[in-house]
């Protein structure tokens, strides 16, 4: 993974950076292509093409079919609480998600190392933090239980995994076009199976270069004060970015 590849590709234990600390997981990093001029000098950070393994042969083929069928899930689950919050299902169509950015980030998590072992002794996967665009499909091991949301009373909770179930997490532009009323998930990762974990993060995220604000009718319902700024997605994803590498 390089910047000249639109920070695309595969990135070492450790690279991955939250909050100023090394994060103990190794990725493929893949985002929606952004082609040169795509989105003027907002989008020049991201523009590139996704780098793929070369083994197994087709493992590009089955990602993008993959990809395909998260989209479409999560389009449908946007539908619905589009419906819940405004009394339309298309809410999020058009110019707010009608043409969806995503990412996807393949992640392997280490087993935790003992502080007598080799090697680093932070046993942070992924530190805590929020998502960026409006949900999250986690993908895990069925039996390894690692990922941790904090609740409203402050406290570190566990997320089993739930076999044929994904996890949903909702991210920062949820949380602002619901003016709050959905919250964005704030949650870590802390591997202490003896076994190395999986997961498949899948990221539906607002068109790229969407002006996000408080929807009026969340608004309304959320004692009739704006609580949060006007924020364009690709800005927030790419300054992001820009932190997230060591």
């Amino acid at each position: 993974m390089t910047a000249e590849a639109g920070f695309r590709g595969y990135q070492r234990v450790g690279e991955n950076i939250t909050k100023g600390i090394p994060d103990m997981h190794e990725a493929i990093d893949c985002y929606r292509e952004v082609k040169e001029g795509m989105y003027g000098s907002l989008g020049k950070t991201m523009e590139g093409y996704n780098q793929w393994p070369c083994n197994p042969q087709n493992f590009k083929e089955l990602m993008d079919v993959y990809i395909r069928l998260c989209t479409d899930l999560s389009r449908k689950i946007m539908r619905g609480i589009s419906l819940a919050l405004t009394g339309s299902p298309e809410e999020f169509e058009g110019g707010k998600a009608g043409d969806a950015f995503w990412v996807m980030r393949i992640i392997g998590y280490p087993v935790v190392p003992t502080a007598d072992g080799p090697g680093p002794t932070n046993d942070i996967g992924c530190g805590a933090h929020t998502d960026y665009g409006l949900l999250t499909l986690v993908n895990q091991d069925d039996d390894i239980t690692a990922l941790q949301v904090r609740n409203l009373s402050g406290e570190w909770i566990s997320a089993p995994p739930i076999s044929g179930t994904f996890v949903c997490n909702i991210g920062d532009m949820l949380k602002i076009y619901s003016n709050g009323l959905y919250d964005s998930t704030l949650h870590r990762v802390i591997n202490k199976s003896p076994r190395y974990r999986v997961c498949v993060a899948y990221f539906y995220e607002t068109n790229f270069d969407t002006a996000v604000e408080p929807l009026e009718t969340c608004i309304q319902r959320s004692g009739r004060a704006k609580k949060f700024e006007r924020a364009v997605y690709g800005e927030h994803l790419v300054s992001k970015v820009l932190t997230n590498f060591g």
